[in-house]
């Protein structure tokens, strides 16, 4: 059965990571995962929007997937289907990922299983925002 890192790992996690790319954001300021990456964009984090159906999220220009952007990601932020997080996974170990982070309601235990495998630090069914002012705090930037 999977584990949720503990608060100490999280801590830690939050605080070394610097580049985020977020699977499935939108451009819709309604929608969950833009509301989650602006708030992670406020607290200083680089967010990298992956999502095929944009051109640009937050003022960043959005790659069509994990494997058109440059240079090293800290997490992948997953905002898709539980069953589509196997593809998410593969590119995530591909990419060098240091950690995948599946949003609330989304729970895939084999692709968690297989990126914990492959040294990720995987968090499952929580919301990064809420964890983030959890452990960490919003700062006023």
């Amino acid at each position: 059965m999977f584990i949720n890192p503990t608060d100490q790992e999280l801590s830690g996690l939050l605080q070394s990571a610097k580049i985020i790319a977020v699977v499935g954001l939108s451009d819709n300021p309604a929608r969950p995962s833009y509301d989650v990456a602006s708030y992670l964009q406020s607290q200083g984090y680089e967010i990298v929007p992956i999502n095929p159906r944009i051109e640009q999220s937050l003022g960043r220009k959005s790659r069509v997937s994990l494997e058109d952007v440059d240079g090293p990601v800290d997490i992948v932020d997953v905002f898709r289907r539980s069953e589509e997080v196997d593809s998410v996974v593969d590119e995530a170990v591909a990419a060098g990922a240091k950690a995948i982070w599946l949003q609330l309601g989304v729970v895939n235990e084999r692709a968690a299983r297989r990126a914990k495998e492959a040294g990720l630090t995987v968090v499952m069914d929580r919301c990064i925002k809420v964890e983030h002012r959890r452990l960490l705090g919003a700062k006023e930037l």
